[in-house]
């Protein structure tokens, strides 16, 4: 259950905001109040906010580097050169290895796709892929989702004649590798109005830009790769604001009426199939089947998958990946059991800190991502999961919500040998004898930085409401705020002293969950609700006496009308007296 509910009032120029929004709103003030909450001031701010399109879009050609990407592309095309599409081995990096393949296949045919092995070539640019690119005559390298810290390997390429292309969204460092030319919104000085592009995002960025430059105006062979983005969008947690809102919205609208078959046979083994798909979806179900390729067994399955064109290769395809899947849930589980038995064992390594760092050297590298999440998500602390492979501890770094892990693992950068990533998850490798001093720094610069309420979970909520404000007409408002994501949270909402109908009970195979009719002063309607793990409840609210809670409207499972909703409850409060 949460510590800590958070609501900040809208201050006297948000409420006059707030009126300003009522008529594109019907009217609805909690709905006005969430536009506020979001940045939308406008009445035309909002009219784009509730149908996001596709001219919504920036030029492409505000990145930095656009042109001269753009300009070897097509100089590498004019020429007849071989070029090589390469990519990391996770969700975004595949995704955006088959939407840029797809794309340039329409146009041109000496083109092939590379994706790493995780556990011989890791993460990255590497060597032996400049060695394969070399001795296949391959001139032009476009790499997705990762490169901006090739230094050494960029260097090398350049020796073998071999030029590269970066489009990356992670943070650079100081010194930039020497690249053709480098994508990436995230670099010094850029202006660029989307900063928080996924991998694959920025790989649809580039093709727009090509078609821009080469006059193409067949705008669906693009926007139809849309459902490509809209996934990486969602695995890859990137903030669901201006562009990447737009791109998840259009991508969501393919994946429900015509996604790519690999895409499809997924939807198919996840049992989507003829379900409104949301991005809860993708991160739940779709994402992890990509990603369980490259943790299980090779990346370049999951690309295969997505470029396949025969829709019955494409099922037995997706059937292999969905496997991989099944054995990923196998493995998480045990060594999520294992790291928190090492902690529990070893009170040291949590008692008294404020993050965790955690080794096991035959624990499965493909997984400690996920494991690192999971401890997060237990502990509310940063947590890094450390393994071995190829002579070098690796692992995978989680941040909880606010608290910025990259600039804690550079802080220990002069004790690692390649690290990289963003504000919520960093990759790292470093020297086993190191790990010692890396936990005590790492945790040193946590200590120093965290804030107390970044150690505790709390929950923001967006609007007090009464039942009576939830009418079809709410809900239907509700609906247009999708896609959600980080930016653009799913509303959380407070309601004051309601009550049991009187028809509450426990659920659950160990009783632990409440399924509840609820009703307040305001209407005469009963709300269905449901309320996981909260069975300690139970006793004051069967005897009718008043709660708080704060919640979050779902379309009803158990109910064919549109306007059938259940309240999923996130936290209850019994009201001071």
């Amino acid at each position: 259950m949460i510590n800590k509910w958070n609501y900040q009032p809208l201050t006297h120029q948000q409420k006059e905001q707030a009126e300003t929004l009522l008529p594109v709103c019907g009217g609805q003030k909690a709905v006005a109040e969430l536009l506020i909450r979001r940045g939308v001031t406008s009445a035309d701010e909002a009219n784009s906010f509730f149908s996001p399109a596709i001219s919504d879009l920036v030029d492409p050609f505000l990145m930095p580097g656009m042109d001269k990407a753009v300009e070897r592309l097509n100089r590498a095309m004019g020429a007849k050169e071989r070029i090589m599409v390469y990519g990391d081995y996770d969700v975004d990096g595949t995704t955006a290895v088959a939407l840029v393949y797809k794309y340039l296949q329409n146009y041109y045919s000496n083109i092939e796709y590379y994706i790493p092995t995780r556990y011989e070539e890791g993460y990255g640019i590497s060597l032996k892929s400049i060695d394969y690119a070399a001795e296949n005559d391959v001139k032009l390298v476009i790499v997705l989702d990762c490169g901006i810290k090739a230094i050494k390997e960029i260097e090398y390429a350049r020796e073998r004649g071999i030029d590269f292309i970066i489009c990356d969204h992670h943070v650079p460092d100081e010194q930039l590798p020497r690249a053709v030319a480098i994508l990436n919104p995230k670099m010094p000085g850029s202006n660029y109005p989307c900063p928080h592009l996924s991998g694959c995002g920025v790989g649809f960025k580039f093709m727009q830009a090509f078609a821009l430059s080469n006059g193409l105006t067949n705008h669906n062979e693009l926007e139809s790769l849309l459902d490509l983005t809209a996934v990486s969008i969602a695995a890859d947690i990137v903030p669901i604001v201006g562009e990447n809102r737009v791109m998840a919205f259009h991508g969501l609208k393919r994946l429900n009426s015509n996604p790519n078959l690999g895409l499809r046979s997924i939807i198919r083994l996840c049992k989507l199939t003829n379900k409104d798909i949301n991005i809860s979806d993708v991160i739940f179900k779709i994402g992890p089947r990509i990603n369980a390729s490259g943790r299980m067994q090779s990346g370049i399955e999951a690309v295969d998958l997505l470029v396949c064109r025969d829709l019955h290769e494409a099922y037995e395809k997706g059937k292999d990946i969905d496997q991989y899947n099944k054995d990923r849930k196998e493995l998480d589980k045990r060594i999520t059991d294992e790291a928190n038995a090492l902690i529990e064992k070893n009170v040291n390594i949590i008692h008294g800190k404020r993050s965790i760092v955690v080794y096991n050297k035959d624990w499965h590298k493909g997984i400690i991502g996920i494991v690192a999440s999971r401890l997060t998500e237990l502990y509310y602390k940063p947590s890094v999961v450390l393994t071995y492979s190829n002579g070098m501890a690796t692992g995978s770094s989680r941040s909880v919500q606010g608290f910025d892990i990259y600039s804690a693992v550079n802080s220990t950068r002069d004790l690692l040998e390649n690290f990289g990533g963003h504000t919520y998850a960093v990759g790292l490798t470093l020297k086993e004898e190191n790990i010692p001093e890396f936990a005590r720094r790492f945790e040193e610069y946590v200590s120093e930085h965290i804030q107390p309420n970044q150690l505790s979970p709390q929950e923001e909520i967006d609007a007090v409401i009464e039942f009576a404000e939830i009418t079809p007409e709410f809900i239907a408002y509700l609906k247009k705020f999708n896609p959600f994501g980080p930016g653009n949270q799913k509303p959380v909402f407070c309601s004051k002293n309601v009550f049991d109908f009187g028809t509450s009970k426990l659920v659950g195979k160990n009783m632990e969950h409440i399924k509840l009719e609820l009703e307040d002063n305001s209407t005469s309607r009963v709300l269905n609700a449901i309320a996981f793990n909260m069975a300690p409840y139970f006793e004051h609210i069967h005897a009718h006496k008043p709660i708080d809670i704060i919640y979050t409207i779902e379309q009803s499972k158990h109910s064919t009308r549109q306007d059938a909703i259940q309240l999923m409850i996130r936290d209850i409060r019994i009201p001071e007296k």
